[in-house]
């Protein structure tokens, strides 16, 4: 239903007008100041610029212009319209951390550019990139943005004797969860739901023999804290060992059996462990409001899925888990990510290395404790089992969509929206196919309590990432316009407008009233504007519904800065919808738990910060870990041993058990040199924390 612009929407709209106003006189600059933007998101085709690829010989967008290879993004125009500032793209087409090596020598060829929050930090330190700090006052909206929110500002403080920041940060979202487990719910159903014994089709295939060993309880009972089915109160789930025992200890026991049996065993467990609870919706305990699943019940399952091929598609072959690109170690690492989910294990999706804040107040590197490594080994067992994608463990090019194209794929731990729009492909998922977010798992985690807490917990939330853009030094010089120019664009970009021009693009591509106002809708409590009608046709036409594609290969939005979810939600599937909104209930419910953005009263909640305060010397230092940076590495064509843990097993030398790995780290590969700097440095940060307030 259409809505009035709201008051406090128009309000906001007001405030950026005079905050604008403000800007320019405090940050004077003169019409048509040339600034060379060496920014971008990751490729050529995400720059400020239109490349030859996506505009090829002219491409027409839905506010009806028609833009060519070379012309600037239409978020790009519209920002030059307003602040009266000429953007020349010198992007070389780079992620982040290479973008910033292209420049680093030739620093006065580039005047903002794009760069790790780490290497941006460490080049101002060495006197290469300006310090923004300096000029906060003269910036109304970001100044009123980092006080607002005093973990932002920590997690972008560079240097705890002067304050000093030296990049704009860049929201991918804030404050909420960003990665989650996805499932076809259509076939956990299939197995689990209805009355009397499951019946497979003829020439169901038989589990492997067990490799896996329980990682729950297998007597005993545990209590977990759920939202209720309808997700409006929480109540308490027992998981009860004594009424049946551990699944996967059963499974175990009896071996290799057809997939019918194995789905047989996992509902008579599923009656007796939760006494009923789930009735005949069993697959609830996966998919519902209400899931309580955990590692071992997820082994079980996957464990069915698998030997169930013909049942689940009709052929011979099915594979469990996957990555969202099997052959991208960008897409590959998150196989680790999950593992940290399954098996209580912080660090592992960490928003700077892999470091987390312990019990005691102290940092950790997950590359140096042992329960990582013994989580890898579970997942390698996992492998040994064939309950791992083939493609996974060989590095070979299969992707989602192929996956769900041919019915091959059963799970993966992702991004919400780019995944679910599968849903809505005819040629991807069909009627009664679906793909969708399911609860996080139930794992048992080492946060304080006397044995640790058995509950839901996720270390994917969003914070400040660890891209953002700086200024250079050498690039504006002497020249105060270009300066003020520069400071005025990162401001702009933290006002009212900038926020809403930096997600949606420019007014042409968000729906309207009659009177010219946005037409709104409530997301996360706050009025935010719809995209208009052609908008979202020109999405799925040209993006096949990828809204991070469209946004920033199109309009030239979300490259960096604050980018709102609002427009992504919009963009997402009612599939995807569905089983996101599950899950926001049960962190609204407080049956999820999560990193909190602020100095937490039990540490271990607190979220790290994406940089911390090093000096020149000790990044010096750090530069020259190389086997620590090197192999831990996350993009797409780099080495990362975690990776290979899971697929190959313990075979790298010196490294052949959870204790050894991480021994061999911390003192082969100066991990102990690493954390003695980067604890010196998180101290400092809670020192500069309790100054400021």
């Amino acid at each position: 239903m259409k809505k009035v612009l709201s008051l406090a929407l128009a309000l906001a709209m007001v405030l950026t007008m005079f905050s604008l106003a403000s800007a320019e006189s405090a940050l004077p600059y003169a019409a048509g100041t040339e600034l060379r933007m060496g920014t971008g998101y990751n490729n050529a085709k995400t720059g400020l610029v239109f490349d030859a690829e996506v505009a090829g010989e002219g491409i027409t967008l839905a506010d009806g212009k028609t833009y060519n290879t070379g012309d600037l993004k239409p978020t790009w125009v519209a920002i030059q319209d307003t602040l009266g500032i000429k953007f020349i793209s010198v992007y070389q087409g780079n992620g982040a951390s290479a973008e910033f090596d292209y420049w680093k020598e030739q620093m006065d060829n580039v005047d903002v550019l794009s760069g790790t929050a780490a290497k941006l930090s460490e080049a101002g330190e060495a006197g290469l990139v300006v310090n923004i700090a300096e000029y906060l006052d003269q910036m109304p909206n970001f100044k009123a943005y980092l006080d607002a929110n005093p973990i932002v500002k920590l997690s972008i403080t560079g240097n705890t004797d002067t304050g000093a920041i030296y990049f704009s940060p860049y929201f991918d979202g804030v404050n909420d969860i960003e990665r989650m487990p996805l499932m076809r719910i259509d076939w956990v159903k299939k197995l689990l739901d209805g009355e009397g014994a499951f019946t497979a089709a003829d020439g169901c295939g038989t589990t492997a023999a067990p490799v896996y060993q329980p990682y729950m309880p297998t007597s005993g009972k545990i209590e977990i804290e759920t939202p209720n089915l309808e997700g409006t109160a929480v109540e308490i789930v027992t998981k009860d060992y004594d009424a049946y025992g551990n699944i996967v200890a059963k499974m175990n026991e009896k071996g290799s059996m057809t997939g019918e049996e194995a789905v047989n065993m996992l509902r008579e467990y599923i009656d007796k462990t939760y006494n009923g609870y789930y009735g005949t919706e069993r697959s609830n305990l996966f998919i519902g409001q209400n899931a309580a699943w955990d590692a071992d019940e997820l082994v079980a399952l996957l464990r069915c899925v698998v030997s169930n091929a013909k049942t689940l598609n009709g052929t011979d072959t099915v594979q469990g888990l996957f990555s969202r690109e099997d052959a991208n170690n960008q897409r590959r690492v998150d196989m680790f990510r999950f593992a940290g989910h399954l098996f209580g294990v912080r660090g592992l999706e960490s928003r700077q290395d892999y470091l987390y804040v312990d019990t005691d107040g102290t940092l950790k590197d997950a590359r140096q404790e042992v329960a990582t490594y013994e989580a890898l080994a579970r997942m390698n067992t996992l492998v040994q089992e064939g309950l791992i994608s083939a493609a996974f463990v060989n590095g070979e090019d299969v992707k989602t969509k192929d996956y769900l194209s041919n019915d091959l794929g059963f799970m993966h731990y992702d991004y919400n929206q780019t995944q679910t729009i599968y849903n809505d492909d005819d040629s991807v998922l069909q009627d009664g196919e679906a793909y969708e977010a399911v609860m996080v798992p139930v794992a048992l985690w080492q946060d304080g309590a006397e044995g640790g807490t058995y509950m839901r917990f996720t270390e994917s939330w969003r914070s400040v990432k660890t891209d953002g853009w700086g200024i250079s030094i050498a690039g504006v010089g002497s020249s105060t316009d270009k300066l003020n120019a520069a400071l005025a664009l990162i401001d702009y970009a933290y006002s009212p407008e900038g926020t809403i021009r930096m997600s949606y693009g420019p007014d042409e591509f968000i729906k309207k009233n009659d009177d010219g106002s946005y037409v709104t809708f409530s997301f996360n409590g706050q009025e935010m504007p719809e995209i208009a009608d052609a908008t979202r046709a020109e999405l799925w036409e040209k993006a096949s519904g990828n809204y991070t594609n469209y946004a920033r290969q199109f309009l030239g939005s979300t490259l960096s800065f604050m980018k709102s979810q609002a427009f992504e939600f919009q963009c997402t599937t009612e599939a995807g919808r569905e089983g996101a909104g599950k899950i926001s209930k049960a962190i609204a419910l407080g049956t999820i738990k999560h990193p909190e953005l602020a100095l937490a009263e039990n540490s271990w909640y607190t979220s790290v910060p994406t940089i911390l305060p090093t000096t020149k010397a000790e990044n010096d230092e750090l530069g020259g870990f190389t086997d620590l940076t090197s192999k831990f590495q996350s993009g797409k064509d780099q080495e990362n041993i975690l990776v290979d843990i899971i697929a190959k097993g313990f075979v790298v030398e010196g490294m052949g058990s959870p204790e050894e790995a991480a021994a061999f780290v911390a003192d082969n590969m100066k991990g102990s040199q690493y954390l003695i700097i980067k604890e010196g440095a998180w101290e400092a940060l809670v020192d500069y924390a309790a100054e400021m307030k």
